[in-house]
């Protein structure tokens, strides 16, 4: 018990330290939505330069790449009590919209739906899939997902200083596949607090740790995973016209953001 506390303490330390998440002031403060800065709140603008074939991995190999953070709008993290005391359902949008002082109409409202509604989608087939809306929340789940006693890490594209938005980065050494038998990735959304998509495909979906170095000198280490069977997306997903693909056509590869997290299970 005691150790097993321990482990879950250290783990916790670990995402925050990724995250970067060590705000000023109380938690119950949520991210300040500037209307300036609407044009960040929608998540299907997210740049598109993150996708790949798998035939691009080889050392030497050149891409134009746009590493960012996901949801741009600075979220914070909240306790599980504090999370479980707001509704998180499509349902209660215009309750959460008189909450948190938006108009319907206006472009936090549009990011907050699309949040929602994305994280009530059903799972399709083999997948698993699940919002977290708090750290204790998301390392249950992954808990729920590897089994009680297994012991996981977390994987993050990292980098020094902020990269330049959009690059050609160069693989400087051969990617060193990660072997999972389940990965859970967890993409942060648009949200007035932090909010977590996760999902993953048991013994479908290849991991990789890449260095990349970028035309300006910076090195970003960055985690990619690549879709081994497409086969059920949705045909208008973006990757696909990106990759001038259809479903089920070859595997879709793409590098994760800054602000995202890969969970792994250690080896027995």
């Amino acid at each position: 018990m005691g150790s097993g506390f321990s482990s879950w303490c250290t783990t916790l330390c670990l995402v925050v330290s990724a995250l970067m998440c060590a705000q000023d002031g109380d938690a119950r403060r949520v991210a300040k939505w500037q209307e300036e800065d609407k044009d960040k709140y929608d998540h299907t603008d997210s740049s598109v330069h993150i996708f790949f074939t798998i035939d691009n991995l080889k050392t030497g190999k050149s891409l134009p790449i746009c590493f960012s953070y996901q949801s741009s709008t600075k979220s914070y993290l909240l306790s599980r009590e504090e999370a479980n005391s707001i509704p998180f359902s499509s349902e209660k949008l215009p309750y959460l919209l008189e909450l948190f002082s938006f108009s319907k109409d206006s472009p936090q409202a549009k990011a907050m739906e699309y949040t929602l509604k994305h994280c009530e989608l059903e799972p399709i087939e083999g997948e698993t899939r699940f919002c977290a809306t708090s750290l204790e929340s998301m390392l249950d789940s992954a808990r729920g997902v590897f089994g009680l006693d297994t012991e996981f890490k977390l994987l993050t594209t990292s980098s020094l200083t902020k990269p330049t938005p959009l690059q050609n980065y160069t693989i400087l050494e051969v990617p060193q596949e990660i072997f999972a038998p389940k990965s859970i990735a967890c993409h942060s959304m648009p949200y007035p607090y932090a909010v977590f998509y996760c999902h993953g495909q048991e013994n479908k979906n290849r991991l990789f740790e890449i260095s990349l170095g970028g035309e300006d000198g910076e090195k970003v280490e960055a985690v990619a995973v690549c879709h081994m069977d497409t086969s059920q997306w949705d045909a208008d997903h973006v990757s696909f016209r990106v990759l001038k693909i259809k479903p089920g056509d070859s595997p879709v590869c793409h590098f994760f953001p800054l602000d995202n997290l890969v969970w792994v299970p250690l080896p027995t």
